[in-house]
C-alpha cells in the first residue's frame, strides 16, 4: 500500500506540493497573470459591445436610413460569416474550440494561434451570429497567461504551464460569469480533473480570478463603460415551491433535453458541408442566420436583435418586459433563435452558454402562461435544464449558473432548478446516440481529419 505521505507513482501528495516554494511561486505567478488577463478580457467585451452596437444600429443611421431596416441583419451576418471564413482559412489553428461539442475544455492554445481564436470569434459576435464570448475568452486568458509564464521562464515545466494555463482561463471567465466561483464550477467539470489535487491545482485560479475581478471593478470605475453581469434585477417575487411546479421541473427538463440536442444535431449535420468549403458556406450560413433574424422582425413588432447575438444582453429585458410578449411571439423566438443557433454552432467560433441560457429563458416565459407555473419558476427552470444541454453536461455548472442570473430569488428557485437540470442531462444522455456527429468521411495518417481546417486540402 502507498505511504499516505506520497502518491503510488512516487509524485509529491498535495499536501507537499501545498508546502513547496515552487508552489507559492505559482501563486505568486498565478495573480500576477490575473491583471493583464483582466484587462485584455474586459476591452475584449468592450470591443464586442461597441462592435454590435456600430454594425446593428450605428451604421444603417449613418448611410441615411431612418432606422435599422428588417433586411439589414442578413448582409451583416454574411460579412461576418465571410470574415470567419478567412480566419479558418488563413490564420494558423483551427479559430478555437467546436462550439457545437459544448463547452470542452482543450489543451491551451498556443500564441501562434491566438490571432486565429480573436478574429474568428470577434467576427462571430460582432456581426450577429448566435453564440458567446464566454469559450473564446477561456482560450485567450489561458494562451496569455502561458505566454507571460514563458517570458518570466523559458524553461517552465509543462505541469506548471498547464495550471498557469488555468489560471489564465479562470481570470477572463469569472468575471463574465458573475463570480470566481462559477468559473471554478465551469472549469473544473470541463477539464474533469478529480481527487485530492483538484484545490491545489485551481488555487491559483481562484487567485487569479479574485484578482481579475478587482481589475474589472477599477477598469468599470475608470472608464465607464460599465460592468459585465448576467444578474438580472426586479424578477417577480417567487413562493416557496409547489408539488405542481416540480411536475413542470419535470416537464420542462424533457422538453429542454429533447430540444437542446435537436440544436446540436442539426448543427453536427450542417459541420460536414460547411468544413468542405469554408469561404462559400460560411457566409451562407450568415444569410440564413440574417434571415430567421429579419423574419421574426418582419412577423412581430420586435427587432432583429432578439434572434441576433448570444442573447446575454437581452435577457433582464426580456424577463423584465415579460408581459410584452405574447405567447406566439415568444414561440417563434425560440423557434427562429434555435435554428440560428444551430447554423451558428456548425459554422462559427463563440461559446454555447448563453444563447442556450436565453431559449430556455423564452420557453419558459411562454409556459408560464399555462397554469401552475409562475413566471419566475419557469425562467429559472428554462435556462438551467437547456443549458446544461448545450454545455454538454456539466451540471453543477448549470444550476450555479441559473441561480446566480436569478439570485434574488434563488432559495425557492434551488430544488425545482436542480429537477429540471437533472431531468434534462438525463434526457440529453439518453438522446447522445442520435446526437453525435457524423464520422469524417477522410483520415489523414490514419486520424480524423479536422473539419474545421478540411477545407484548406479543398479549395
Amino acid at each position: 500500500m502507498a505511504s499516505p505521505s506520497s502518491t503510488a507513482a512516487g509524485s509529491p501528495t498535495p499536501m507537499e506540493l501545498l508546502r513547496s516554494r515552487g508552489y507559492i511561486a505559482l501563486l505568486i505567478l498565478g495573480a500576477a497573470v490575473g491583471v493583464p488577463v483582466a484587462i485584455v478580457a474586459y476591452f475584449y467585451l468592450e470591443a464586442v459591445s461597441k462592435a454590435q452596437r456600430f454594425f446593428l444600429t450605428d451604421l444603417p443611421h449613418d448611410l441615411g436610413f431612418a432606422g435599422t431596416p428588417v433586411w439589414w441583419p442578413i448582409p451583416m451576418v454574411a460579412v461576418g460569416g465571410l470574415l470567419v471564413g478567412l480566419s479558418l482559412r488563413y490564420l494558423p489553428g483551427t479559430g478555437g474550440h467546436n462550439p457545437a461539442e459544448g463547452f470542452v475544455a482543450g489543451p491551451t492554445v498556443s500564441a501562434r494561434d491566438m490571432p486565429g481564436v480573436a478574429a474568428a470569434s470577434l467576427a462571430t459576435l460582432a456581426f450577429g451570429a448566435v453564440l458567446g464570448p464566454e469559450a473564446p475568452l477561456v482560450l485567450i486568458g489561458s494562451g496569455l497567461a502561458v505566454l507571460i509564464a514563458r517570458l518570466v521562464k523559458r524553461d517552465a515545466p509543462a505541469k506548471a504551464l498547464v495550471i498557469v494555463g488555468a489560471a489564465g482561463s479562470f481570470a477572463a471567465i469569472s468575471t463574465l460569469l458573475i463570480s470566481p466561483l462559477a468559473g471554478a464550477f465551469l472549469l473544473l467539470e470541463a477539464v474533469g480533473v478529480g481527487g485530492s489535487m483538484v484545490s491545489v491545482v485551481l488555487a491559483p485560479g481562484l487567485l487569479a480570478a479574485g484578482i481579475g475581478a478587482l481589475i474589472f471593478v477599477g477598469l468599470n470605475h475608470i472608464t465607464g463603460f460599465g460592468t459585465f453581469s448576467l444578474a438580472v434585477p426586479n424578477i417577480p417575487v417567487l413562493g416557496t415551491p409547489t408539488v405542481g411546479e416540480f411536475g413542470w421541473a419535470i416537464a420542462i427538463g424533457l422538453a429542454a433535453g429533447v430540444l437542446g440536442t435537436a440544436i446540436r444535431r442539426l448543427a453536427f449535420q450542417i459541420q460536414p458541408y460547411v468544413s468542405r468549403r469554408t469561404l462559400l458556406a460560411t457566409p451562407v450560413a450568415g444569410l440564413v442566420v440574417g434571415g430567421l433574424a429579419a423574419l421574426f422582425a418582419a412577423v412581430t413588432d420586435k427587432g432583429p436583435e432578439q434572434v441576433l447575438f448570444s442573447g446575454q444582453t437581452a435577457l433582464p429585458p426580456l424577463i423584465q418586459q415579460a408581459g410584452a410578449w405574447s405567447v406566439g411571439e415568444l414561440l417563434l423566438l425560440v423557434a427562429c433563435k434555435s435554428l440560428a443557433y444551430s447554423v451558428s454552432l456548425s459554422s462559427f467560433r463563440g461559446g454555447p452558454t448563453f444563447p442556450g441560457m436565453f431559449i430556455g429563458a423564452a420557453g419558459g416565459l411562454a409556459l408560464s402562461h399555462l397554469a401552475g407555473l409562475p413566471l419566475t419558476a419557469g425562467v429559472g427552470m428554462g435556462v438551467g435544464a437547456m443549458t446544461v444541454v448545450m454545455l454538454g453536461g456539466l451540471p453543477l455548472t448549470a444550476v450555479l449558473l441559473t441561480l446566480l442570473f436569478l439570485q434574488a430569488e434563488a432559495v425557492n428557485l434551488i430544488s425545482v432548478v436542480i429537477v429540471a437540470v437533472v431531468v434534462a442531462w438525463v434526457t440529453a444522455a439518453r438522446l447522445s446516440p442520435w446526437s453525435r456527429p457524423r464520422p469524417p468521411a477522410a483520415t489523414h495518417g490514419g486520424r480524423a481529419a479536422d473539419p474545421s481546417t478540411a477545407d484548406r486540402h479543398n479549395p
